[in-house]
């Protein structure tokens, strides 16, 4: 079957976070014709693509960071359709009503089929005083009300980046996304416009992936942003309003929905998601990597404790530092080894200095240089050259967030055969299933003693370390990633086709679209054209 796999930011290119999950899908199913309609980010994320197998016939790039002006101009009609479309889609943002955001979602997506890119159109006069009436109509949110025009030239530009998807032309060409068998979104949000036009206007079922929910990705974005002082209220209100109606038409129209955990799950539910067409998958990750840790005998320093991840506030090492000065009291002898994935570099700062005041650098005698108890590393560092050997460097792996979606971190430390210690966020619970301790975030003090009953009991936490590998075996491996979609692709073909002219996936076989007189041999008659020519 032919999968047009759509993607923001991410695949096929060696960057995003959707990155490795979509690639290991599409080279577990070599079965399958993979295209690939990737919406771009930078053009520095453009120029390094990773190695694709054979079965990704086509790679379609449309970039979000470039201007978009095809220098086309709408005629008086043309701009009295689109006023009227605009008005609907800002009207549904302004008052939270999904119908006439759908109504003009569709409508703007027929009228740039028909007539070409809307750069201009959504950047005229027109769309802006529409924007302003929607703004001042009864039953408008109260921040959108104080809008300023500032606040809608703004909101315009934003608007018509994220509205680009409307104006490509990767649907309704020949062998283009209208023609494929599935459209599977790597993500929710603008990610997936592409799929609901081709479902809307050809009858491609679709399907939604989503291991971290867009929509709370834009709240949490907005909210850190918060504090500065270029960000306005009056345009954070109207793009929280546009994802939230976006989500909710994607959510009400997609053939199927895989949230990545049932964290995820109760997003896409109270945005309107039906249970019948949820199933949670999760991500598939590579065993393999850390079988050597995973399988040994060695459960690693007994008095180290590992933490691993992008070193940012929302990981709260600060509370982690204080927790670890607790363990101290009680275990003098511990260590905390931290690696970094990624850093945020201002945050490692503070970090850095937070621990060179509670830890003063200790040594053994008088001539010797003094350590400290607390280390910052790298991934790929002599003495951690792989993810697996960091979290192999102790007995207990330890994650402090305030705010976490699916722990790929602590996924990965179960298959590493540790125990865990864990803040209660996210999908934490889901994922630990029993095997590890979980405690409420932002409390040092319940932290450190989880890890001390850890530390002071290896058995138990050899124990814990066994059911933990064991369960992330049976859960977190890309074996099972790929059996899920594959049977999530067979029950989609199988409930039919909703295409406008009746026409049913596998009508045309494969060789139909090989250039060449492949599936009439020169031999053969050439069929009637009708009835009565065939009784002559």
């Amino acid at each position: 079957m032919r999968i047009g796999l759509l993607t923001e930011g991410g695949y096929p290119y060696a960057t995003g976070e959707a990155r490795l999950w979509c690639d290991r899908l599409v080279r577990g199913l070599p079965q399958h014709e993979f295209e690939i309609y990737a919406l771009s980010r930078s053009a520095e994320q453009e120029r390094a693509r990773v190695p694709l197998p054979e079965h990704v016939t086509r790679v379609r790039t449309a970039p979000l960071w470039a201007p978009a002006d095809d220098g086309r101009s709408y005629s008086r009609r043309e701009r009295r359709r689109f006023v009227d479309c605009f008005r609907e889609l800002v009207h549904g943002i302004c008052a939270g009503q999904p119908q006439p955001f759908a109504a003009g979602l569709y409508g703007l997506a027929e009228l740039a089929r028909e007539q070409g890119g809307m750069y201009a159109a959504l950047r005229s006069e027109s769309a802006v005083r529409a924007l302003e009436s929607a703004c001042r109509a009864p039953g408008a949110a109260r921040t959108v009300a104080t809008a300023q025009v500032s606040d809608l030239l703004e909101f315009v530009d934003e608007l018509e980046v994220m509205l680009r998807p409307l104006s490509l032309d990767w649907y309704g060409e020949p062998g283009g996304l209208g023609e494929a068998d599935i459209c599977h979104a790597a993500a929710g949000g603008v990610a997936a416009i592409p799929g609901l036009l081709a479902k809307r206007f050809f009858g491609v079922p679709l399907l939604v992936t989503e291991y971290g929910v867009q929509l709370r990705a834009h709240y949490l974005a907005q909210l850190a942003a918060g504090g500065e002082p270029e960000t306005r209220p009056a345009v954070r209100a109207l793009l929280s309003a546009f994802h939230l109606r976006l989500a909710t038409e994607i959510y009400a129209r997609a053939d199927f929905l895989t949230p990545g955990n049932a964290h995820a799950r109760r997003w896409q539910e109270r945005c309107g998601a039906t249970r019948e067409r949820l199933r949670t998958v999760y991500p598939g990750m590579e065993a393999d990597r850390f079988a050597t840790v995973g399988e040994s005998p060695d459960c690693g320093d007994p008095d180290t404790l590992v933490w691993v991840g992008r070193i940012e506030p929302a990981k709260d090492l600060i509370a982690l530092l204080h927790s670890f000065a607790e363990i101290r009291r009680a275990a003098p002898g511990t260590r905390l080894r931290i690696f970094a994935t990624a850093v945020a570099p201002g945050y490692l700062a503070d970090c850095r200095s937070l621990a060179a005041q509670l830890f003063p650098d200790e040594a053994a005698d008088s001539v010797t240089v003094g350590e400290n108890p607390v280390t910052f590393e790298e991934i790929g560092g002599p003495e951690a050259p792989t993810t697996a050997e960091a979290y192999g460097a102790g007995r207990v792996v330890v994650l402090s967030s305030v705010i976490e979606g699916f722990p790929v971190t602590l996924a990965e430390a179960m298959l590493c055969g540790r125990a865990t210690v864990s803040t209660d966020v996210g999908a934490v619970y889901e994922v630990i299933g029993g095997t590890g301790l979980v405690v409420p975030p932002r409390n040092p003090r319940a932290l450190a003693e989880a890890c001390l009953s850890l530390l002071q009991d290896p058995e138990r936490a050899q124990r814990l370390g066994a059911a933990a590998r064991a369960r992330a075996l049976e859960l977190f491996t890309v074996e099972q990633n790929v059996a899920a979609f594959q049977d999530i692709y067979l029950r989609l073909l199988a409930k039919g086709s909703a295409r406008p002219d009746g026409e049913i996936p596998f009508a045309r076989p494969p060789e139909a679209r090989v250039p060449g007189h492949w599936t009439s041999p020169t031999w053969a008659e050439p069929l009637p054209d009708s009835p009565s020519e065939a009784a002559v």
